[in-house]
């Protein structure tokens, strides 16, 4: 009977959690960062670099992504075929416009620990362009992952009182 208990206590222990990170406006490096910490499992206290005890993330807003500075026409993702001549390199525009979940999933996967449990934490990433999840997936989430970096107003969002109460740096 001890056996039966211990076995219960270590799947409860190791039954995997879903969260849900939204991606609108936030840079990739960011969204990954708090992606791996989950995958792996390192916000749970028994975790091990070889134990399997990672979380499913589910990752919505991909499409509306943020890169700082110029880097959607600056960054590049290169990839070679194998072939010669088969070297290929493609701007983060060109990449985004073909499909919206590859930067942020090339950047978790380029984050991962580059052993044999990657593409079994890549199964547990879950990638939407929109904020639309599909039934099955949206009844297991239990936790949504703060996002990393505070969005941004704009400026029709400001009420007119917050607009003059806005110090002034340069009077005419």
């Amino acid at each position: 009977m001890a056996s039966y208990t211990k076995a219960a206590q270590q799947w409860a222990t190791f039954a995997r959690a879903w969260y849900l990170l939204d991606a609108r406006m936030q840079p990739p490096g960011k969204i990954a960062a708090a992606t791996v910490i989950r995958l792996e499992g390192r916000h749970k206290p028994i975790y091990h670099a070889l134990s399997d005890c990672g979380d499913h993330v589910v990752i919505i807003n991909t499409r509306h992504i943020a890169f700082s500075g110029n880097k959607w026409e600056q960054k590049v993702y290169s990839s070679h075929t194998g072939y010669p001549g088969g070297f290929k390199q493609v701007t983060a525009t060109q990449l985004h416009l073909k499909d919206p979940t590859a930067i942020v999933k090339l950047t978790v996967y380029r984050m991962l620990p580059k052993n044999l449990q990657r593409r079994t934490m890549m199964q547990r990433l879950h990638l939407f362009p929109e904020d639309v999840i599909p039934e099955d997936i949206q009844k297991n989430l239990l936790q949504e992952i703060p996002q990393p970096r505070a969005i941004p107003k704009r400026l029709d969002e400001y009420t007119p009182e917050e607009i003059a109460a806005f110090p002034k740096v340069w009077t005419p």
